[in-house]
C-alpha cells in the first residue's frame, strides 16, 4: 500500500526492470478524492520509447518469441493468479489513483485478473486453417503475431483496459510497449512487476510513463511498432491513426460513446431502473459505455422520470475510500469540462430534475461532481449528442418504436445500447436497427463482458477487443503454399 503521508516515486518499466524513478521533477499524481499529490511519475519521451521498443523487439525475436503458445498461456494464467493474490493492494492503488469507490476498484482488479486467465487459457487455441486449392498443393493460412504492439490506454479503467489489451496481445505472441495515461497508470506499473514474478521474459512487456503529447506521440509514430491499440477520445484517436498510417501500421480504436437506454411502456421498471442509474453513476460516468441518455416512451415518461429522480436523490458522492455510490472526477481539468458542458446545456433549456447528495465527510479539495438527472434538452443539443464523461443522465421522450430508434441513432457514436421491453419482436427489431457494437436487451453491461467482443460503429471507432476476437486482432494471416506433387 502507498504511504499516505509521503510522495512515492515511480519509474518506467523497460527490459524487465524499473528504471528512472521520478525522485524529483516528473509528473505529479493527484488523489482525486483530496486533490493532493501522492505519487510522481517520470516524464518519458522519444528516448524512453526507443528503448522500450528495442527491448520489445529483442524479446519478440528472442526469449518471448521462442515460447510456445502453451508456455505463453501458462505465464498469463500465473499472472492472473498473482493479480488475484495481490487484489487488495491493487484495488487500494486503483481507488486512490482514479478516485473510484473501492467496490468498483475491486471489481476492476478482478476483471483484470480474469482477462489474464481468459487469454492465458485461449493462447494455445488460436488456430489457422488449411485451404483447398489445387491438386499437388497444400495451402495453410497461419495466424501469426504482428510483432511489437503499442498500447495507449486511458485513465478511466487503467487496470481493466491494460488486461484486455495487453492480455490479448501477449497471448497471441506479441511483445508490448504500453503508454498509460498520466492521470492514472499505477496499477499497470504494478502488473508489470507481477508479470516478471509470473515468468514473463524481460522485454516482453514495457511501460513508458509520460504525457500523451510526448510519449504517446512518440509511440504512435514509432517505426518499430507493428500494431497499435488505442482507447480514448475521437480527436486523439484520429491523430493516432494518422501517425500509424505514415508507417502503414494497423490500429484498433475504441473512441467512446453516447449510449442510449431505451425504455418502452411494457418494460419491467423495477428491473430496469437500478441498472440504468448504475450505468451512468459507475466510475462517476467516466466510462466509454456509460448509459448517458435514457429514452422513455411518452406514455410512461413522467412516471419513469419521477422514479429516476427518487433514486438520484438517494445517491451519495464522496471519497473513493469511503466506498459510496459515486466517487470524484479524475482531475480538475476533467471536472471543469463536465461543469462547462452542463452549464451550457442548462443555458440552452435543459433543467435539473434531481441531484445526488454530497457526503458531509468528503475531503476538501476533491474533484467532486454529484450525479445529475436532466431533461428538457433538445435532441440535437450537445447534451444529447456529445460525450460528457461525467455522472450526467439526460432524459428524452419518444412516441413509438420508429421514433425511439431515430433518437437512439441520432449521435455520431455507436458503442453500446440497451433496450427494455417484454415484446420479443420489438427486441430483435431494435437490436438490428440500433447502431451500436453491443446491444443489450433487458440488461446492460453483462458483468464486464470479458467473453463478449467489444467495439464501436461510427465515431466510436473500429476493431474489436475482449473475447477471442480481441486476441485475433493482434495477429495477421501468413499464407503458406506448399507444392508436394
Amino acid at each position: 500500500m502507498l504511504d499516505q503521508t509521503s510522495i512515492t516515486a515511480f519509474g518506467h518499466f523497460i527490459g524487465g526492470r524499473v528504471v528512472d524513478r521520478a525522485e524529483s521533477g516528473g509528473i505529479d499524481v493527484l488523489d482525486p478524492s483530496t486533490g493532493k499529490i501522492f505519487a510522481r511519475l517520470p516524464r518519458g519521451g522519444q528516448a524512453e520509447v526507443d528503448k522500450a521498443v528495442s527491448a520489445a523487439r529483442a524479446a519478440f525475436e528472442g526469449g518471448w518469441g521462442e515460447k510456445t503458445a502453451l508456455e505463453r498461456g501458462r505465464i498469463l494464467m500465473r499472472l492472473g493468479t498473482r493479480v488475484t493474490e495481490n487484489a487488495g493492494k491493487l484495488a487500494e492503488l486503483e481507488c486512490r489513483d482514479t478516485g473510484k469507490p473501492m467496490k468498483q476498484a475491486r471489481a476492476d482488479i478482478a476483471a483484470a485478473a480474469r482477462y489474464f486467465e481468459y487469454y492465458g487459457s485461449a493462447a494455445d487455441k488460436l488456430h489457422g486453417e488449411t485451404i483447398p486449392y489445387t491438386k499437388g498443393m497444400t495451402v495453410m493460412a497461419l495466424r501469426v503475431p504482428h510483432g511489437v504492439t503499442g498500447h495507449i490506454i486511458p485513465w478511466n479503467y487503467p487496470a481493466q483496459i491494460f488486461g484486455r489489451s495487453v492480455g490479448g496481445a501477449l497471448a497471441a505472441g506479441n511483445a508490448c510497449v504500453v503508454k498509460p495515461a498520466e492521470d492514472a497508470c499505477l496499477t499497470p506499473l504494478m502488473f508489470s512487476e507481477l508479470a516478471v514474478e509470473a515468468g514473463l521474459p524481460a522485454g516482453a512487456l514495457n511501460i513508458v510513463c509520460g504525457l500523451g503529447s510526448e510519449a504517446g506521440v512518440a509511440l504512435a509514430a514509432h517505426t518499430g511498432i507493428n500494431h497499435i491499440s488505442f482507447t480514448g477520445s475521437p480527436q486523439t484517436g484520429t491523430a493516432v491513426a494518422r501517425a500509424a498510417a505514415e508507417n502503414h501500421v494497423p490500429v484498433t480504436l475504441e473512441l467512446g460513446g453516447k449510449s442510449p437506454q431505451v425504455i418502452f411502456a411494457d418494460a419491467d421498471l423495477d428491473e430496469a431502473l437500478p441498472v440504468i442509474v448504475n450505468a451512468i453513476v459507475q466510475n462517476a460516468g467516466q466510462t466509454c459505455a456509460a448509459g448517458s441518455r435514457v429514452l422513455i416512451e411518452r406514455a410512461i415518461y413522467d412516471d419513469v422520470l419521477a422514479r429516476l429522480a427518487e433514486r438520484f436523490s438517494k445517491l451519495k458522492t464522496g471519497a473513493g475510500a469511503d466506498d459510496l455510490d459515486c466517487g470524484p472526477i479524475v482531475s480538475a481539468r476533467q471536472l471543469q469540462r463536465v461543469t462547462q458542458l452542463v452549464e451550457a446545456a442548462l443555458a440552452d433549456g435543459a433543467r435539473v430534475v434531481a441531484k445526488a447528495a454530497m457526503d458531509a465527510d468528503a475531503p476538501e479539495g476533491g474533484f467532486y461532481y454529484p450525479p445529475l438527472l436532466l431533461d428538457g434538452a433538445a435532441p440535437e443539443s450537445r447534451l444529447a449528442r456529445d460525450e460528457v464523461f461525467g455522472p450526467v443522465l439526460a432524459a428524452f421522450p419518444f412516441n413509438d418504436e420508429k421514433d425511439a430508434i431515430r433518437l437512439a441513432n441520432a449521435t455520431p457514436y455507436g458503442l453500446t445500447a440497451s433496450v427494455w421491453t417484454r415484446d420479443g419482436g420489438r427486441q430483435m427489431r431494435c437490436a438490428n436497427a440500433v447502431d451500436a457494437g453491443q446491444v443489450f436487451i433487458n440488461n446492460y453491461g453483462a458483468g464486464g463482458g470479458i467473453e463478449l467482443p467489444f467495439g464501436g460503429m461510427k465515431r466510436s471507432g473500429y476493431g474489436r477487443e475482449k473475447a477471442f476476437e480481441g486476441m485475433i486482432s493482434f495477429t495477421t494471416i501468413k499464407t503458406v503454399v506448399l507444392k508436394h506433387g
